[in-house]
Formats: structure tokens, C-alpha cells, sequence
């Protein structure tokens, strides 16, 4: 469908929500070259939302995975009654076992999902905003089921809108650093880790051209991603665990994103490494908005210097790159592995939303509410998940 006929069939039959809430219009595209306009300018500095929902992250997601994966774009832009765009929902399609399900672009390589949304409506939504933008999803009739996971409480300093839906807690938490401007550097890394983690380096800084560096030019990125695409497998089969790189288009997307200048400075995916002469000694990924830097992916050498713990050194240094550059806040990503305590002392609250568009979804979304509410419990239960890993690695 065009865009002229997308507006005309929304337009000929406003809805009678419109007059309680600030949403006069809703338009759905199913198509990323429709809605770059629109995406990008809600991007723009009046914006909210998390830099896992860029154009430049999402759209290379969608081409190199989503499409394999059988997802189609399922894009909501709502308006207000000047057709100003008031949000954006970058969702997309599938189906399983004949339900229809809307979820977030960007799959489990997304670690928090969010609308973009114009700063000044996002502050002030209400329920009954909320209320009409899901009438107008449900009288699409595209979907059965909406199922919205991994959403921030909070981003920067707004609370999620989204919150204002029925929510329960997503299964994991996200360990979260906050950093306070012209704090000592041990308010960030405490002093005796820092300590350790020198102790530890002085043998690292005796290979040859040991150093640090965030990779900014193309050779640099490339060079970085062979290495971790070469390494990542190993480490994952050292683990016992499957290697979720390997699946089809993910390199894919990875490679394309990485690539990809930033106005602002940077890449929509950063990557910071330590090496030497002979070896790419640790890797670690993420993105970052100018504010938080959100870890996506990582992986360290498998050969003798992984003793001196390069993982860990290489965050102490990404830590205190962007502290100096003002950023507030630094998370490694959902779960609660040890070494993320480390430096994460406080957490990220995440919810997710089920919300069914059809009698089908009702059930659908019973089912998904469940299945996480048990997942939940199973983290937050030191027993049940003990048995859990026993199981898991019973079953492997």
C-alpha cells in the first residue's frame, strides 16, 4: 500500500477517540523506505528513545535477519491533529502457530526496546493516548497479539509511557552503572578493583604495541570483527553453548551496522578492543546515544593472556572512556553474570507488555504472560535456578 492510500484509508473514518486524546491519526507502513522520513526526524535532538531503535540499526537488522527469520515490517506512526508524528512503533510480523504477533524490530540483538517518541508528547501521554493508539492497531487487524518485551521503566529522565499499559517484569533485569560528572574515577571502579586489574595488566603491557583503541575507521572495524567472528565461536564451544553468530544473516547485520557513521561521532555500533602486535586480546560492542553505553557483544582471546582477565580490563577502560566524555550511565547488558556485579551495582527495572487485538490473542497472550512470569520467577529463585542450570546442562 502507498502512502497516499495508507493516509486516505486512515483519514476517511477518524475515530472517536481522537477527541480524548492528543492522537487525531494513525498511519501503518509496511515498508522501511516509507517511513525513513519520518523515523529519522524523530530522532532528531526533540527525541526519545533508546539508540537500539535507530534507522541504522533496525534497518540493517530487518534486511539481514528479520526477512530471513519470516518478519515483515509492521510500522505505526501516530499523529496528532496537525499530522505532526507524535511516536513511532518500529514493529514487524510473524506468525506462529496461526497467531499473529507484533513485536519490536531487532530480536534478542536489541537490549532495550522503546517507540520513538517526540520528546514533549512522551512527557506529558496518558492512558487515554496509550488507549487510542491500540485502538487503532486493533482496527488495523494485522495482528493478534502485541508482545512488547524488554522496555525500559525509564530512559534518560522521562518515564516510559508504555509503562502506562498492563505490564509485568521481563525475565531479566539489566546491571546498570550510573556515573556522576567530575566524580572521582574510583566512584565508577572502586579502588581495590582498580588496583587488581593494573596488577593484572603490567603483563599485558609487556607485549609488544599492547594498547586500547575504539576502532573508528573501516580497516580498523573490519579488522576488529574478523577477529571476534574467528574467536566467539570457540569461546561459545569452550562454554558448551550454542554459537548464536553462526545463525543465518546475523554476521550480516553486525558487519553492516558497525560501519555506519554517526553525525553526532561514532558508529551505531562502537567497537572498543585491547590488542598487541601479534593478537586481538579482547573485544567488547555496544552502542551509545551520548548519554548511556549499552554493551551488545564480546568475546576474548583464547590464547595464554586470557589469564590476565582482558575482559575485564578492557570495561575498566571503557568505563572510563565515556565518563570523560560526560555520559551518566554504561549497562553490560541483561543477566546477571558475576563479572557484570563488578562494575553494575544498581539494576535497570524492565517490563514487558502482552496485550491481545483478538479473541486468538487472548489466549496467545495468556500464554506468553505465563511462560515469562515463570522464567521470572526461575532468576529470581536462587533454588529453582540452580536446578535450572543443572537441567540445561544435563540436557547439552
Amino acid at each position: 500500500m502507498t502512502m497516499a492510500a495508507v493516509i486516505e484509508s486512515r483519514t476517511a473514518d477518524a475515530p472517536a477517540w481522537s477527541k480524548t486524546s492528543r492522537i487525531a491519526s494513525v498511519d501503518f507502513l509496511d515498508d522501511l523506505g516509507q517511513a525513513e522520513t519520518i523515523w529519522r526526524g524523530l530522532e532528531s535532538q526533540q527525541h526519545f528513545s533508546t539508540p537500539y531503535q535507530r534507522f541504522d540499526f533496525l534497518g540493517p537488522w530487518q534486511r539481514r535477519v528479520g526477512e530471513r527469520e519470516g518478519f515483515r515490517p509492521f510500522i505505526v506512526v501516530a499523529r496528532d491533529s496537525e499530522a505532526r508524528p507524535l511516536l513511532l512503533l518500529p514493529l514487524a510480523l510473524s506468525q506462529a502457530h496461526g497467531i499473529r504477533i507484533a513485536r519490536f524490530m531487532g530480536g534478542k540483538h536489541a537490549t532495550f526496546n522503546m517507540s520513538l517518541w517526540d520528546r514533549n508528547f512522551a512527557a506529558e501521554a496518558t492512558r487515554a493516548d496509550l488507549d487510542a493508539l491500540i485502538s487503532a492497531i486493533r482496527g488495523r487487524g494485522a495482528a493478534d497479539v502485541l508482545a512488547f518485551i524488554q522496555q525500559p521503566l525509564r530512559w534518560q529522565d522521562l518515564p516510559n509511557p508504555m509503562a502506562l499499559l498492563p505490564r509485568q517484569a521481563s525475565v531479566n533485569d539489566c546491571p546498570l552503572m550510573t556515573m556522576v560528572a567530575g566524580a572521582s574515577p574510583t566512584t565508577r571502579v572502586s579502588h581495590s578493583l582498580r588496583r587488581r586489574l593494573k596488577g593484572k595488566e603490567r603483563k599485558l603491557k609487556l607485549l609488544p604495541g599492547y594498547r586500547y583503541r575504539l576502532a573508528t575507521t573501516d580497516a580498523e572495524i573490519k579488522r576488529l570483527l574478523d577477529a571476534f567472528f574467528r574467536i566467539k565461536p570457540l569461546r561459545m564451544a569452550e562454554q558448551k553453548l550454542p554459537n548464536v553468530f553462526a545463525e543465518a544473516g546475523i554476521e550480516d547485520f553486525i558487519r553492516d551496522a558497525c560501519v555506519v557513521p554517526l553525525a553526532s561521532g561514532g558508529h551505531v555500533i562502537d567497537i572498543h578492543a585491547l590488542e598487541c602486535d601479534n593478537e586481538v586480546i579482547a573485544i567488547f560492542a555496544g552502542v551509545a546515544d551520548g548519554h548511556r553505553f549499552s554493551m551488545m557483544f564480546n568475546t576474548y582471546t583464547i590464547s595464554g593472556n586470557a589469564r590476565h582477565s582482558p575482559g575485564l580490563i578492557l570495561i575498566r577502560d571503557i568505563v572510563d572512556h565515556y565518563a570523560e566524555r560526560g555520559y551518566r550511565s554504561l549497562d553490560l547488558g541483561v543477566g546477571s553474570d558475576d563479572y557484570k556485579r563488578l562494575f553494575c551495582k544498581g539494576d535497570e527495572p524492565l517490563f514487558d507488555c502482552f496485550i491481545p487485538l483478538s479473541p486468538r490473542g487472548t489466549v496467545a497472550a495468556a500464554a506468553m504472560s505465563g511462560i515469562n512470569r515463570a522464567k521470572h520467577l526461575v532468576k529470581k529463585t536462587p533454588a529453582l535456578f540452580h536446578m535450572a542450570q543443572r537441567l540445561r546442562s544435563a540436557w547439552r
